[in-house]
């Protein structure tokens, strides 16, 4: 386990390869009920480099005129997102040290090409609860800094299996992908024939009464 601040967790390896196997069988049916978007940024209307879907009550989503948001349905198909599986719940449930289960999973698809901005994670409610995430597939370089978007940032290389909680006073961070390591796993081939990377964002969305 490695640490960038007070409340921040890196679990390497947290899922073995036949876990990981396991969470991806249990992804296909509701990844081909909800099939990925591309997001667009608030404003320009630029789309993203990574595509994204969601499973549980509410999903993150992004467009020119809406900008980001929560919302029950997915944007192209109109359907109530898929349940979480299990496995999903589980993790949360051993992580997250939090009394309320998530009510969003943001799943981005990463292929070589793409990356994520440093940003804050704060369209949520309850910043009491922890932002967990999963990585499945290719690895990834991940940066993180702290509150302001200036502070000094750090860099860990994320692997297939590894597990990310952001929590306590880093549940605010600034953090990014700065770049996927392609071939770096095969777990995702047979899949997509590109391999690429999943990563399995768990959030709390709204205060609990």
């Amino acid at each position: 386990m490695t640490s960038a601040g007070v409340g921040f967790r890196h679990l390497l390896g947290y899922l073995e390869p036949a876990a990981q196997g396991a969470l991806v069988a249990e992804l296909r049916r509701p990844l081909v009920e909800s099939p990925f978007f591309t997001p667009t940024m608030p404003r320009t209307g630029r789309p993203f480099s990574v595509r994204m879907t969601n499973l549980g009550p509410l999903g993150w989503v992004s467009d020119r005129d809406g900008g980001y948001r929560y919302q029950a349905t997915h944007p192209e198909t109109g359907r109530p997102w898929p349940e979480m599986p299990a496995m999903l719940l589980g993790i949360w449930r051993e992580l997250a040290s939090y009394p309320h289960p998530p009510e969003a999973c943001l799943v981005n698809y990463y292929t070589g090409s793409a990356r994520m901005g440093l940003h804050q994670d704060r369209d949520e409610a309850d910043f009491a609860a922890p932002v967990v995430s999963v990585s499945l597939g290719d690895a990834c370089r991940f940066r993180i800094g702290g509150s302001n978007r200036s502070d000094r940032t750090r860099s860990f290389r994320l692997s297939s299996g590894d597990v990310v909680v952001l929590g306590g006073q880093s549940r605010l961070a600034f953090h990014g992908v700065d770049r996927i390591y392609p071939g770096t796993s095969t777990l995702l081939r047979d899949w997509f024939p590109e391999g690429g990377r999943i990563n399995l964002t768990l959030r709390r969305v709204t205060r609990p009464a």
